[in-house]
């Protein structure tokens, strides 16, 4: 074959690849001295002698190859004519062994060190590719291992492939530029070389490869086509290796049209004659027409090239390859046999790539779906889908026209658009009915000249002023559902490819799912938003009712003001989400609000926070007192904060840094009550309008407690002081005896029923009398001054315990009415004779506690006064000596709950036993504080206790 044939392609590129092989092998360091200026030079016959070179290589190898007496030899020849041919530095050739691994056979380079480095290496037959690779990420490990050693730049592997088997590999490397397009044809040339001397020697090595022979080469040639990916190259590679094989002077392939015409797709070598083209492409058109698949014609029009030899490519043909030879011997027969064969591998070739295209392009389609699934899954947001889309659909439709339509309350409402003005929506409107009608084609319609399409005489003024050409509109459908159209807008004529249609469509149809989705899931999220804003709400509410719940509370359990108040500033502060919160009351005098309760959320702030919030405040310096009055808040700023003064005017440097402190009157219409300060320290989290009306429903909640508390307090100091009026002032003082005695009031307001005295009789002996009224309140307290009344006027004339009982049942039969009753315990205490009596009427027993610890009951029987008349009183008499004690008292004392348990018979012997040592008034106070204890800090009735020691 003549150099014009390898020498195919770009001027510019064959001027570059021939000085960089010229400098190479000549020893120059920069450009030849005559450069080659044009292809159209180099076919005038100024061709560089480096490109003689390269084919002299090329021919020389292959004496090489048929003179050679083993495969070492040919190998040796094809590594050397790699390096020379492809201006490689390295050349590497690894022959399959019968373990099927690649193994280096023949290595050519300029260094005999770094032959020497390569030597032994191999990879694995099942690593070798298919196809040609330079990426040096895709090279088998050991080539690019190879490559690193030599400090290669360009790696250029070249498979070759035996009857579908891995046969050997041809590597080139340099550590110059990356091979050029006729440097890496010229290797492909020798990795053919290196393809048949395999075949030549492979029956003389042990091998099962038949002997080559040229219509053999064809056949393998043509098994290798069949393998081919791209239809470009795949083209280029049939006219090629055709004319490589046959010694052609020239070759072209024709490819048959969808519309029946032939279209030249390569051309090799020069035919000499321009006017022979239109006499080539009508031989090319008979050899469509032919019946033998390989026909031979002479053309004298061809004087450089009269015979020619059309290839029908398959049957029915896909085109025809011709072949042009420079003498007017045809080729041999066998030959021509083997050209046939080839025309059918190459057709196959050809069909292959176009189905490849056609994958390729259905990948494409596939990698745009997924793409628009993809990130439709990925945000499963409707405006993120469909600018997704619409970016798909203009790139590989080549439009900047689109619009994507979603119906809404049955009409069409551009949900995206691009490229459009005017009433675009009308025509959509339009485009949808017909794209349902009877019309359709698969729900997709197309209109190429809408200004003349008689079915959009409706809409045509819409048309005109949107500027619409054309049109491919597709409805979108979920589940038969419509839910929008998608739309694209082309020029005038302008007809999709099938591809383009079927992408079209397919998109149409993963949009309708990611739109139905992206709506849905914005659905979700909308409803799940107003349902966090509603449980937001309730949560708010909750806080804000459970907080008034603790204010009330606080009072109903504890009917306690500082429990009320510290109620109020705690759920202030954990409702409101602020730093501190203090609650001022009036003082006595009526002129300064004084802190009677503060809560800092942070302990850590407390020290800082308290002293500041702690301090009075005027009361006549509040502006707008009577606004206060009506429940109106007082939002502090640093000028306003400054000019009150006192503990507001500390909180100015906060403010001044965007800190926020409101104060929230807590008033009755006529009375001022207390004012609740709130302060948040983080300028991030300002006290707004909702939470200032949270804390004036606080504030509101607090008047009506704080206002309670206080009439409790009054009313319970009221009702303390009757019931204190009716008690003794003073403890008597009785020769060798110390008394003590403990009343502890309830919770309630009424007035109790217990009662206690003490009465020393004529004889020296003490009386005590202790009774317990049935009921509370004015009743109540009238029935224990009779009582005492009775105690004070009986006892010096009947001052025996049993004798005093009796009487006094008969007074209190009379003078009490409906049915009610007292219990009472009398007992006479004669320190002279060192002896107790005690009588008592369905009193709790008295106990009597020894020095050692030891508690007896003092249980004499009798029932309560006033039950019945003429009762006999059982008196019991019991030694009395020093460091003897006896103690008595009400039923409020062992009644005391903890829970659904009593303070007890049991817990009161203890504490008795445990205080024997003890003072009688220590003694007294010890029993009720650890009573007291007990049930949890209040009393939940009245309860008195009376302790008598012997000294």
């Amino acid at each position: 074959m003549q150099s014009v044939r390898l020498l195919h392609g770009s001027g510019v590129e064959l001027q570059r690849v021939f000085r960089i092989q010229s400098s190479r092998r000549l020893g120059h360091t920069g450009e030849s001295k005559a450069p080659l200026q044009t292809p159209t030079a180099i076919l005038g016959g100024r061709m560089d002698v480096l490109a003689h070179q390269a084919l002299g290589a090329l021919a020389a190898a292959g004496r090489r190859i048929a003179g050679e007496s083993g495969l070492n030899g040919a190998l040796s020849a094809v590594a050397d004519a790699a390096v020379s041919a492809a201006g490689a530095d390295v050349a590497v050739v690894r022959i399959a062994d019968p373990g099927g691994d690649l193994r280096l056979r023949a290595v050519a380079a300029r260094s005999e060190a770094v032959e020497a480095e390569l030597q032994g290496s191999w990879f694995a037959a099942a690593e070798l590719p298919r196809e040609e690779i330079d990426d040096r990420d895709e090279l088998p490990p050991a080539v690019r291992a190879a490559a690193g050693r030599v400090h290669a730049n360009a790696v250029h592997l070249l498979p070759v492939w035996i009857a579908g088997r891995p046969a050997a590999s041809l590597e080139v490397m340099r550590t110059g530029d990356d091979f050029g397009l006729e440097e890496l044809t010229l290797a492909r040339v020798v990795a053919a070389q290196l393809s048949l001397a395999l075949v030549a020697f492979g029956g003389r090595n042990g091998s099962d490869l038949a002997p080559a022979s040229p219509e053999h080469a064809l056949g393998i040639a043509g098994e290798a086509l069949a393998a081919g990916q791209d239809e470009a190259r795949v083209a280029n590679q049939i006219t090629h290796l055709a004319g490589e094989a046959t010694g052609a002077q020239a070759a072209q392939l024709w490819r048959l049209t969808a519309e029946d015409e032939l279209v030249l797709l390569v051309s090799t070598g020069a035919l000499g004659v321009a006017e022979a083209s239109e006499n080539v492409a009508q031989a090319a058109r008979r050899g469509l027409e032919e019946q033998s698949a390989v026909t031979v014609a002479q053309d004298e029009t061809l004087p450089q090239a009269p015979t020619m030899v059309t290839v029908r490519l398959g049957n029915p043909p896909l085109g025809v390859l011709q072949l042009f030879f420079s003498t007017r011997t045809p080729p041999s027969k066998p030959v021509l046999d083997g050209l046939g064969s080839f025309g059918l591998r190459a057709a196959h070739a050809l069909r292959a790539s176009e189905r490849a295209t056609e994958m390729s392009a259905d990948l494409e389609r596939t990698e745009s779906l997924l793409a628009v699934v993809g990130q439709a899954i990925a945000h499963l947001s409707l405006t993120h889908t469909l600018d997704t889309v619409a970016d798909r659909i203009t790139e590989l439709l080549r439009v900047d026209r689109i619009a994507v339509y979603l119906r809404d309350q049955g009409r069409l409402h551009a949900a995206y658009e691009r490229g459009l003005i005017g009433p675009h929506e009308t025509v959509a409107e339009r485009l949808l009915e017909l794209s349902l009608g009877p019309s359709r084609a698969q729900g997709m319609l197309h209109v190429t000249d809408a200004a003349a399409d008689l079915r959009l005489g409706a809409v045509r003024d819409a048309l005109l002023e949107a500027g619409i050409e054309g049109v491919v509109a597709v409805p979108l459908l979920v589940r038969e559902e419509l839910i929008g159209m998608v739309a694209v807008y082309l020029p005038l004529g302008h007809v999709p490819s099938p591809s383009e249609s079927a992408l079209l469509a397919a998109l149409a149809s993963q949009l309708a799912v990611a739109v139905q989705n992206a709506r849905l899931h914005e659905d979700v999220k909308r409803l799940a938003a107003e349902r966090e804003r509603a449980l937001d709400a309730e949560a708010a509410r909750a806080r804000q009712l459970t907080a008034l719940h603790e204010i009330t509370s606080s009072f109903a359990t504890s009917l306690s003001l500082d429990a009320t108040l510290d109620a109020v500033v705690r759920a202030a502060v954990d409702l409101l989400g602020v730093d501190a919160a203090v609650i001022r009351l009036p003082e006595e005098r009526g002129d300064q609000l004084v802190a009677r309760a503060a809560h800092v959320s942070d302990p850590r702030l407390a020290d800082a926070l308290l002293p500041l919030l702690e301090r009075p405040q005027q009361l006549e310096s509040l502006p707008g007192r009577r606004l206060f009055r009506m429940g109106k808040p007082l939002v502090l700023d640093a000028e306003s904060a400054l000019r009150l003064g006192a503990s507001y005017e500390l909180l100015v440097p906060f403010l001044e840094q965007g800190s926020t402190a409101v104060v929230i009157p807590i008033a009755t219409p006529a009375e001022l009550l207390a004012t609740l300060t709130v302060v948040s320290l983080d300028p991030g989290r300002r006290i707004g309008p909702k939470a200032i009306e949270t804390a004036l429903a606080v504030g509101g909640q607090a008047a009506l407690a704080i206002d309670n508390a206080r009439l409790y307090q009054q009313q319970k100091r009221f009702s303390d002081t009757m019931q204190r009026s009716l008690l003794p002032q003073h403890l008597p003082d009785v020769s060798g005896l110390e008394v003590g005695a403990v009343y502890e009031s309830s919770a309630r307001v009424d007035v109790g029923g217990d009662v206690y005295d003490f009465l020393v009789l004529p004889d020296g002996r003490l009386a005590a009398v202790l009774g317990d009224v049935a009921g509370h309140g004015i009743e109540a307290t009238a029935d224990m001054a009779l009582a005492k009344f009775v105690f004070r006027s009986l006892a010096r004339e009947h001052p025996e315990p049993g004798d005093f009982l009796a009487h006094a049942n008969e007074v209190a039969h009379e003078e009490l009415v409906g049915g009610k009753f007292i219990t009472m315990l009398y007992l006479a205490v004669d320190p002279k004779r060192n002896e107790v009596a005690v009588a008592r009427a369905g009193h709790p027993p008295a106990r009597l506690i020894d020095p050692s610890g030891k508690v007896t009951q003092l249980s004499p029987q009798g029932l309560p006064l006033g039950v019945d008349v003429e009762q006999h009183y059982e008196e019991i008499r019991e030694p009395f000596l020093p460091g003897t004690t006896v103690c008595i008292y009400t039923d409020g004392l062992v009644e005391s709950r903890a829970a659904d348990e009593q303070y007890g018979d049991a817990r009161l012997d203890a504490a008795l036993a445990a205080g024997r040592d003890l003072s009688a008034q220590e003694l007294a106070e010890q029993v009720v504080a650890d009573c007291r204890a007990f049930g949890g800090g209040e009393f939940v009735d009245d309860c008195a206790i009376v302790v008598i020691r012997r000294r």
